[in-house]
């Protein structure tokens, strides 16, 4: 697995752009770029079970790794949910089951500097597909959280 890193500065504070990544009505927003009627269903404290689905009721299943509140969230992806049906064992599952995905929040001029580090294997078809998908979704969270 190699790190795909993205980040953007957004002119908010930390605890806004916290709020603004992690609030039920804002994620759905600022993740549109992946999914059209994504959501996440979880409380999103440390080690907690997390449901990423988009609008039909698939996506990935997941476990809060750390959360330090307005600095800190990792999340380890373990699997899949397809047609109602987790899958966490299969072999095409077993490649990715483990990676990691990392918000770190920095306060910088009075506003916020927010890096996503991703692990994922740059081989796999899913590594263009976000690259392409997170600087949109990122552009859509300062959006928001400036406006807000």
């Amino acid at each position: 697995m190699n790190m795909q890193t993205y980040q953007i500065d957004i002119n908010a504070p930390r605890e806004k752009v916290w709020e603004t990544l992690w609030g039920e009505e804002t994620y759905p927003q600022w993740t549109r770029p992946f999914s059209e009627g994504s959501r996440a269903v979880t409380d999103w404290r440390k080690g907690s079970r997390v449901l990423f689905l988009d609008a039909k009721g698939e996506g990935m299943v997941s476990r809060i790794e750390e959360n330090i509140p307005n600095e800190f969230m990792s999340i380890e992806h373990l699997g899949t949910i397809m047609g109602g049906v987790e899958d966490t064992t299969s072999p095409e599952v077993q490649q990715w089951n483990g990676a990691h995905e990392n918000y770190r929040l920095e306060e910088i001029d009075g506003g916020t500097r927010v890096r996503i580090e991703m692990e994922i294997d740059d081989k796999s078809e899913y590594a263009e597909m976000f690259a392409g998908m997170w600087p949109k979704a990122l552009e859509a969270l300062k959006g928001i959280a400036e406006k807000n």
